[in-house]
């Protein structure tokens, strides 16, 4: 056997990992599909602390350099839920970056949709069979548990195999929010010199829940008047240490992120930097180890939404399209967010985007290697 078929061989020695690589909005998830322990946990909550009390070396492996690089992210495919077993879902996802594991994902969800509809391998999604396609439509319904609740997608299907040149969509969880204008002191100590130019102390940020716990603030007052869309490399730093900043000051308050059934939600996941345009929003948000996400972010789309309904700007039935600094460069690249219905417990969004392969890897760690776990390189503030 020639060395490229032993490194693809599921080999305990090597600890191979087997993943499908996909973007969204040039977004990343990698998505491990064998070689991943079973997790122990009744709850897929449980098994997500599992993944972080035992299994977290796969993690850093598959997110971080030599193997990932600092702004990788990954989808952890879970086959046996609490839900699962219940019927009310047909697959569980744990999701990982170069921190920890989030809550919920829009743009992992979206590029699931596509991989679980084309996977026919049992042992990846036991349930595969027992999805339901419907004939006049044409699109394939799939429930996806997430640790914030079941995500209802949608997936056009021909054949068994979704179709790439149709969005995948998904209806979230209920997505609601915390605080409105919400007026932040920022300590001098910490104040970015924009801040500091423009003789200013305090930053409104808006607080709202779209499976994760986003701060939302408009670039302007981050002391950014030419907003999101004019960022370069260096203001790029600038918004990394604005960012950074407020949510080292906002992530202690917990009351402002106060989940009503699962404490395991509640903290402050991502500061979203926001610009209106006339077709819509761009937004630039940086997440968990201030990662930036390439794509509009699907579960910030869900808190924006939610935010745009209470202040009064979208009605339901309307939606709203949603772009990053990168999908911005190719035209129909982004999401659309649609308020579809409200609940008592806020608004179910709905939330479309597309998601193509860009690989399939086995990933190794020889016996000898003295950076099983890779490595993250800290630059200078």
């Amino acid at each position: 056997m020639d060395v490229f078929e032993l490194l693809l061989d599921q080999n305990p020695a090597t600890r191979t990992v087997n993943v499908v690589d996909m973007h969204t909005s040039g977004e990343p998830t990698r998505i491990v599909v064998k070689g991943y322990p079973e997790l122990d946990g009744n709850t897929l909550l449980e098994k997500r602390r599992c993944a972080g009390e035992k299994h977290d070396d796969i993690r850093q492996r598959l997110m971080r350099e030599p193997r990932g690089h600092g702004e990788m992210y990954g989808a952890i495919l879970v086959p046996e839920t609490e839900l699962t077993r219940s019927g009310d879902a047909d697959i569980g996802v744990l999701f990982c970056h170069n921190e920890g594991y989030s809550t919920m994902c829009g743009h992992a969800t979206i590029a699931l949709g596509r991989f679980l509809i084309d996977t026919h391998d049992l042992d990846i999604f036991p349930r595969r069979n027992a999805l339901q396609h419907d004939e006049t439509t044409g699109l394939t319904a799939l429930r996806l548990h997430a640790p914030c609740g079941v995500v209802h997608l949608s997936v056009y299907t021909d054949d068994g195999h979704s179709d790439a040149t149709r969005s995948v969509s998904f209806l979230g969880v209920p997505s609601f929010v915390t605080a409105r204008d919400l007026e932040v002191e920022i300590p001098r100590a910490v104040q970015w010199k924009r801040l500091r130019d423009a003789q200013r102390s305090r930053v409104k940020v808006d607080i709202a829940y779209g499976g994760a716990f986003y701060a939302l603030v408009s670039a302007e007052e981050l002391g950014f008047p030419g907003g999101v869309r004019a960022a370069s490399g260096a203001t790029l730093a600038e918004f990394d240490e604005a960012t950074a900043a407020l949510k080292r000051i906002l992530y202690p308050r917990k009351a402002l992120f106060a989940h009503p059934t699962e404490p395991d939600l509640e903290y402050l996941y991502s500061v979203m930097v926001v610009e209106r345009t006339p077709k819509g929003e761009v937004g630039l948000c940086f997440f968990a180890g201030q990662q930036i996400d390439r794509s509009p972010t699907g579960s910030c789309v869900m808190a924006r939404v939610a935010l745009a309904v209470e202040q009064g700007r979208l009605k339901m039935g309307e939606g709203c399209e949603y772009e990053s600094v990168v999908s911005l460069l190719n035209e129909g690249n982004g999401f659309r967010g649609t308020a579809v219905e409200q609940v008592p417990e806020g608004v179910i969004v709905k939330v479309e985007g597309r998601a193509f392969y860009t690989g399939a890897s086995s990933f190794v760690v020889e016996e000898h290697d003295m950076m099983p776990t890779g490595f993250t390189i800290a630059l200078p503030p």
